[in-house]
Order: structure tokens, then C-alpha cells, then sequence
């Protein structure tokens, strides 16, 4: 790896460290494995929560979830067809930003909370994003 000249010298050092990237790869998706791991052993909670958010038929939509999360984690993890996990990953998230957290349609408290989690969920695309986008650059 190559660092620009105004990285310092030991930042350059930590950030090609050979564990640091498999490392944040399951950082990154570390939320996506434990919601697919919860939802797959509490199934119905896992539709009743679709069906909360309105997504119908809420079976169809769990089992996609438990998959899209699961499936796209390992494939993030192992480095392998980075832009299908990634892209259904940030799909799956975008579903669940503009169903859950539907800011504009609210006010207070929670709209303050909402907002949070929204751009919380976008930063969180982003990141998945460039994940497969450096996965390109690995190969």
C-alpha cells in the first residue's frame, strides 16, 4: 500500500497491517451477523418486526432479511463477490432506513432520533460501498 505524502509514517504503518483489513470487513458488517443470527432463531419475532414496519408478506421479507444478512456478511468477510454482499447488504439497509426511520413524517423526540439513525444507516451504505469498491483494487 501506498501512502500519500501527508499520511504520517505510522499511520501508513498501522493501515497496512495484514489483519487490519479482514478485521474491519467483519467490523463492518458485525451488526448484519448478529441481526441475521437473532432473526434466524427468533423467527417470528423477526416477521412480526416486518410486519410492524408494514413490509408484507412479513415471512417473505424476514427470510429475505436472515438471508441478505448472513449471506452477504460471509461474502463481505471472505473478501469473495464483495459487490453482491455489499450491494445487498446496502439495499437491505435502505429498505429499513426509509421504512423505520421515516424522519420527515415526524416530530419531537423522535424525529431527532430518526434523523440520527437515518444518516447513521446512509453513512453506513457508504461504507459498504467502499468496501467493494477497495475490493476491486485488491485483486
Amino acid at each position: 500500500m501506498f501512502a500519500k505524502s501527508d499520511t504520517p509514517r505510522w499511520v501508513a504503518t498501522v493501515l497496512s497491517w495484514s489483519w487490519l483489513a479482514a478485521a474491519a470487513r467483519i467490523a463492518l458488517v458485525s451488526a448484519f451477523l448478529i441481526g441475521g443470527v437473532q432473526k434466524a432463531l427468533d423467527f417470528s419475532g423477526a416477521v412480526a418486526e416486518q410486519a410492524h414496519f408494514g413490509l408484507q408478506p412479513a415471512w417473505l421479507w424476514a427470510t429475505a432479511a436472515i438471508i441478505v444478512e448472513l449471506g452477504g456478511s460471509v461474502l463481505v468477510i471472505l473478501g469473495r463477490w464483495v459487490w453482491l454482499g455489499a450491494g445487498g447488504l446496502g439495499v437491505l439497509t435502505a429498505v429499513a432506513m426509509l421504512t423505520a426511520n421515516a424522519f420527515w413524517a415526524m416530530t419531537g423526540h423522535d424525529r431527532f432520533m430518526a434523523t440520527n439513525a437515518f444518516f447513521e444507516h446512509l453513512g453506513l451504505i457508504a461504507g459498504l460501498v467502499l468496501a467493494a469498491m477497495l475490493s476491486l483494487r485488491s485483486k
